[in-house]
C-alpha cells in the first residue's frame, strides 16, 4: 500500500499522456450539443472516484449529471428509450459485477457507455461502447490508491474536454494545464504529509471511531478516506458532507472521535468555527489545509497538501494524507493494510 501510494504522481502522469487524446475522441463521437445526461456509477472506492468527476462536470459545464452506486443504477434509472443519456462506468479491475450489470443496464435502454478501468483487457472494456484507460499498472494492495486516483484524473480529463465543447473552448487551456500539473502536486503532498500523518496516527493509535468532513470537491475525499480506514484498519469511520455533519451526526463527537477537516481554499474561517466546536467537546482535530494558509487555533493539528491545483481538481491531493494515515494507522494496530482478512480485490 505505502509503495502504491508513492507511485501516484507517476501513475496520474502517464494516464494523463494518453487521456486527453482519448477523452477528445470519446467526446467528438458523443456530440455533446446533444448529449443531455451523464450518469456516474461505481462501487466504493470507483463510487468515490464518480462523485469527484460528477462534481467537476457539474462545475465545469451545463451538462446534467448525476452519481449512483453501480449495485443500484439498474433499480434508480428508468430502462426506457435514453439515446441523449452517457453512463461512465468505473471499475478499477473491470471486473466489478455490479459495474457490469449497470453497463448493461444502459445498454439495453439505448445510452451511451463508456468503460474507465485500470485493466485494458477486462470485460468492462469490453462491453462498453468507449474506453478511457488509467495507466497506474498493477495494483496489489487490496486498499486502492493509485488506482482511484489515476482513475481520477482520467474521468479529470474526460471532463475537460467535456467542458471544452460546451463552452467553446473557454477556460480549457487553463483546467488542462492545471491537471497536467496534478502529478507533481501529489508528490509534494506526499512529501509535506506524510511525517505528519504517521506522527498522528501513532498519537491517535488507540482510537475506534473517526469523522472526516469535506465539502464540494472533497466530499469525495472525506468518504473515501473514511473507507481507507475502514478497510485498513478495522475501525469505525464515516465521512460527511461538512455542514451536513451538523445535521444529527455531531452528537457522536468527543474524547473518543478524531475529526479530521478538509479545508477547501476559501473555507478558513467556516472549518475554523467547527473545529473550535468539536475541541470544546473535546474531540482531537486535524485540519487538512493548502500550504500557506493559516488557523491560528492552539490546539489544533495540521496537515499540508500542494496549493495551486485547480479546486475542481483538488481530491487528487487531499486523498493523499488520508492514505497515509491509514496506512500508518493499520501498522500501529499490527494489522497488514495490504491485505484486509474480510476483502477480495475484485467484488463478484
Amino acid at each position: 500500500m505505502l509503495e502504491e501510494i508513492h507511485q501516484q504522481p507517476k501513475a496520474i502522469a502517464d494516464t494523463l499522456q494518453e487521456a486527453f487524446k482519448k477523452a477528445q475522441n470519446i467526446v467528438q463521437q458523443l456530440v455533446p450539443s446533444k448529449l443531455s445526461m451523464v450518469y456516474f456509477t461505481g462501487s466504493g472506492t470507483s463510487y468515490h472516484a464518480c462523485l469527484a468527476a460528477n462534481y467537476a462536470l457539474s462545475t465545469l459545464t451545463r451538462i446534467s449529471s448525476t452519481t449512483l452506486p453501480a449495485s443500484e443504477f439498474s433499480s434508480w434509472v428508468s430502462q426506457t428509450d435514453r439515446t441523449g443519456t452517457a453512463v461512465v462506468a468505473i471499475s478499477q479491475s473491470g471486473e466489478s459485477v455490479d459495474a457490469l450489470a449497470a453497463v448493461n443496464a444502459a445498454s439495453a435502454a439505448g445510452m451511451h457507455t463508456i468503460g474507465l478501468t485500470n485493466s485494458p483487457g477486462s470485460t468492462l472494456a469490453q462491453k462498453t461502447e468507449f474506453q478511457l484507460l488509467a495507466r497506474a499498472g498493477e495494483e496489489k494492495a487490496v486498499t486502492a490508491t493509485k488506482s482511484f486516483t489515476a482513475t481520477l484524473a482520467a474521468a479529470y480529463a474526460l471532463v475537460s474536454e467535456l467542458a471544452r465543447v460546451d463552452t467553446s473552448g473557454s477556460g480549457n487551456n487553463e483546467l488542462e494545464t492545471s491537471l497536467l500539473g496534478a502529478s507533481e502536486r501529489v508528490r509534494f503532498t506526499i512529501a509535506s504529509s506524510e511525517d505528519r500523518a504517521k506522527t498522528l496516527a501513532s498519537k491517535f493509535a488507540d482510537k475506534q471511531m473517526y469523522f472526516i468532513l469535506g465539502s464540494g470537491p472533497n466530499m469525495p475525499s472525506a468518504l473515501e478516506g473514511a473507507l481507507k480506514l475502514k478497510e485498513s484498519c478495522n475501525v469505525y469511520a464515516e465521512g460527511f458532507a461538512t455542514r451536513e455533519f451538523l445535521h444529527g451526526p455531531m452528537q457522536l463527537v468527543d474524547s473518543r472521535t478524531p475529526v479530521f477537516l478538509l479545508q477547501g481554499p476559501q473555507e478558513g474561517e467556516q472549518v475554523l468555527q467547527l473545529a473550535k466546536s468539536f475541541l470544546r467537546f473535546g474531540a482531537p482535530t486535524v485540519i487538512i489545509k493548502q500550504k500557506a494558509t493559516h488557523n491560528g487555533e492552539t490546539g489544533l493539528e495540521t496537515i499540508e497538501v500542494a496549493p495551486d491545483l485547480e479546486e475542481v481538481f483538488s481530491t487528487l491531493v487531499y486523498v493523499v494524507p488520508l492514505q497515509l494515515y491509514a496506512f500508518y494507522s493499520a501498522l500501529n494496530k499490527g494489522l497488514n493494510p495490504d491485505r484486509p482478512v474480510k476483502l477480495t480485490k475484485v467484488v463478484k
